[in-house]
């Protein structure tokens, strides 16, 4: 056997391994690959022989995956997966349709992207949106991601960025009569209230009473949160107020489950959502159709926010 082919096992091989380590054991494989027992101990045994590993250790009729069989698993079960999804994009695509494999920050998600979603449905139904785990956004170099949705600065290596929005940053406060809901009439007020932070923001305050002119907040003082939906929740329960991008926050505004009670006093962030997606993926067919419809729903939906905002700001007493 030369050395380049057995750098390469065959995938049924392969496959028999995964699927026995997946359900725990030969027998429960055998049923789910449509095997006999017999043939797929058999399978295991030649790879084995094809790698010069030992894969499993074998007592009274058990296996377990000895360390290397452990760290092999771990890459194996990676590559049938990345396999899978390409095969999968490969099948269901041309040259505008297909698979897109999208990861999306979980608070954006449930509250922008996915209410739309039903009108880029219509506008190209022969595209599917697959999910990809946010935690695996990041790497532009797997071939199982097509595009991101991410919250930063728009500059991630080996990425292109578009921006979509974020950057207007609203302050909000727990609704109008609640339990710790603070009275609340001029900047200045805010030096005394509890200030909910987002931890991948921590200049936020700084940089609000910055624009706003108010001196002596500690600006680093306050309870952390890890996403923008949990800081949303815990203004609505009177735990504080909080700066958070109005393309989140809007709606709980609109219906007053939360106050904006300086309207027009928020502040520009340089920070914001961005549709990313790696340098080689620029011209698939999918990705350009969800792109289009991103990029252009997004314009909407600042056009709209803007408006609502200077509505509210033009409400206040002179």
């Amino acid at each position: 056997m030369s050395s380049l082919r057995r750098l390469n096992p065959p995938i049924h091989l392969l496959r028999a391994f995964s699927t026995v380590v997946r359900f725990g054991g030969v027998s429960r494989a055998a049923e789910a690959l449509y095997l006999t027992q017999s043939a797929v101990s058999k399978q295991i045994q030649e790879l084995e022989k094809w790698v010069g590993v030992t894969l499993f250790e074998r007592s009274r009729k058990r296996l377990t995956l000895t360390p290397a069989g452990e760290r092999y698993e771990r890459a194996v079960r990676i590559l049938l997966s990345q396999l899978e999804a390409a095969t999968l994009e490969l099948i269901t695509s041309d040259d505008r349709s297909g698979a897109l494999y999208l990861s999306v920050l979980p608070t954006f998600g449930a509250k922008w992207l996915i209410p739309l979603l039903p009108q880029f449905q219509q506008r190209e139904p022969q595209v599917t949106l697959h999910f990809v785990p946010y935690v695996d956004g990041y790497d532009f170099k797997s071939p199982t991601l097509d595009s991101s949705i991410l919250f930063g600065d728009g500059h991630w290596p080996g990425a292109r960025a578009h921006y979509l929005v974020g950057q207007q940053v609203a302050l909000i406060a727990p609704p109008l009569g609640s339990p710790g809901a603070p009275a609340i009439r001029t900047p200045q007020d805010l030096v005394g209230c509890t200030r909910l932070r987002h931890v991948t923001i921590p200049d936020a305050w700084a940089q609000w009473s910055q624009a706003q002119g108010v001196s002596e907040m500690r600006a680093l003082d306050g309870p952390q949160f890890d996403q923008f939906q949990s800081i949303i929740r815990a203004v609505m329960a009177g735990m504080g107020v909080a700066l958070v991008p109005r393309c989140l926050v809007q709606d709980e505004i609109a219906s007053g489950l939360v106050t904006e009670p300086l309207p027009g006093h928020g502040y520009t962030s340089h920070l914001g959502y961005w549709f990313c997606y790696p340098e080689g993926r620029a011209h698939h067919g999918a990705l350009s159709s969800f792109r289009s419809w991103l990029l252009e729903t997004a314009a909407q939906s600042s056009a709209a926010m803007v408006t609502a905002s200077q509505a509210s700001a033009s409400d206040l007493p002179t």
